[in-house]
């Protein structure tokens, strides 16, 4: 076993227009495909913006670029952007990388390969260690990269994952070759990269932790006023909401129902690094959600959500029974393929089907309605069949 301190790799650090043209001519004359990660403040910034990017290349070297420096990265797109990118948990970066004009037009991702090879552990570390020998030390991973001047030992670290990539790749593509899984994988990495965004929630008050609990339409106006005042702080000091102070805290308040600003600030159950500084922040919002007359449906309007599986059984018995047979088979095949469950057909798409099947119940009805649910090819040719004889053994 090789420790990360027997490592010799050395990097160069981009934070100007000339130094990006040079490491983009450089990544331009390396040889084969690109490793690339992108380096986040997840839990300390609201935005999810990119604050390094590390690539690396046989025959060129390995650069960090400083996203809060570089303004265009056209140059960069432009040497890299026909290549493959290998990445480890592409979905994870793809998004900030976007933000800057960093779009690839193939991955690789690591991450997802050993999951459908059936690795128990798939991070970094853990599939570096397996596959090439290397001890790596995660001290960094959920370090605030919005820090500047950022820490040599995170710069080393950042450096050090970016890499490793390229013999990574390797050796897990002689893995998915062994298998014979390199169609699917290479499905699924598509699938990854062209991925929409996500639509944004009409409503993401709703999406509270602990936001279920509350009951009644004057509790939720208080939770989305108070939602809808800590989100606009965050936004303009770009710090994570929860920092301000937590859901829970939110969430406590409402259920207290504070009369006063001063029952607000003695609440224990209230408190986060701003729960006091801005105590007359919050307690307006709380205010305005005693008194509107705007409130809350109980529900998103329009929305007419699946029930809960749990309940299935005693409430929707033909839907369970579905539900059941069919998670026997998919199970079965998965443990036949050695891939999750969850890539194989993930279960909020199995329940979905279950709960409305097609009117006829066939192989191909059974398929056209998996790929209206958003499975790809491989997971229908795997599912559709099975899945439609379970259905019809318990009708």
């Amino acid at each position: 076993m090789v420790e990360q301190s027997e490592l010799n790799t050395s990097w160069s650090m981009v934070t100007s227009a000339e130094e990006l043209d040079r490491a983009a001519d450089a990544l331009a004359g390396g040889h084969g495909p690109i490793g690339v990660d992108a380096e986040r403040a997840s839990g300390y910034t609201y935005r999810s913006n990119a604050y390094l990017v590390q690539a690396s290349r046989r025959g060129s070297g390995t650069f960090l670029f400083d996203p809060t420096e570089i303004t265009d990265f056209s140059a960069l797109s432009d040497a890299i952007g026909d290549e493959e990118w290998i990445f480890h948990a592409a979905s994870q970066d793809l998004a900030c990388l976007a933000e800057i004009g960093l779009v690839p037009s193939r991955i690789f991702d690591t991450e997802l390969a050993t999951r459908l090879l059936g690795f128990d552990r798939v991070g970094l570390g853990a599939v570096v260690e397996r596959l090439l020998g290397i001890s790596l030390k995660k001290a960094h991973s959920a370090a605030d990269w919005s820090t500047r001047p950022l820490p040599e030992s995170w710069l080393e670290y950042a450096a050090l994952d970016v890499a490793l990539l390229p013999d990574l790749r390797d050796a897990v593509a002689a893995e998915l070759a062994e298998q014979e899984k390199e169609a699917i994988a290479f499905e699924e990495f598509e699938a990854v990269r062209t991925k929409a965004p996500k639509a944004p929630a009409t409503e993401p008050w709703r999406k509270l932790a602990g936001g279920g609990r509350l009951s009644g339409q004057r509790s939720l106006a208080i939770a989305r006023e108070l939602w809808t005042a800590r989100d606009a702080l965050a936004r303009e000091r770009d710090v994570a909401p929860g920092r301000l102070f937590p859901d829970a805290s939110l969430i406590a308040a409402v259920k207290a129902n504070p009369r006063s600003q001063g029952e607000l600030a003695a609440m224990k159950a209230f408190h986060g690094r701003a729960s006091r500084t801005e105590l007359p922040r919050w307690w307006a919002a709380i205010l305005l959600g005693k008194t509107t007359d705007d409130l809350p449906n109980l529900r998103v309007p329009g929305e007419k959500p699946m029930p809960h599986h749990r309940g299935w059984a005693e409430r929707h018995p033909e839907a369970a029974a579905r539900l059941a047979a069919a998670r026997a088979v998919v199970e079965a095949e998965a443990e036949a393929r050695q891939v999750p469950i969850e890539n194989l057909l993930t279960p909020d798409l199995l329940r979905r089907l279950a709960w409305q099947p097609p009117a006829e119940i066939t192989a191909d009805s059974v398929n056209s309605a998996l790929a209206d649910l958003g499975a790809r090819p491989w997971q229908r040719e795997a599912t559709s069949t099975i899945i439609a004889a379970a259905f019809v053994e318990v009708a």
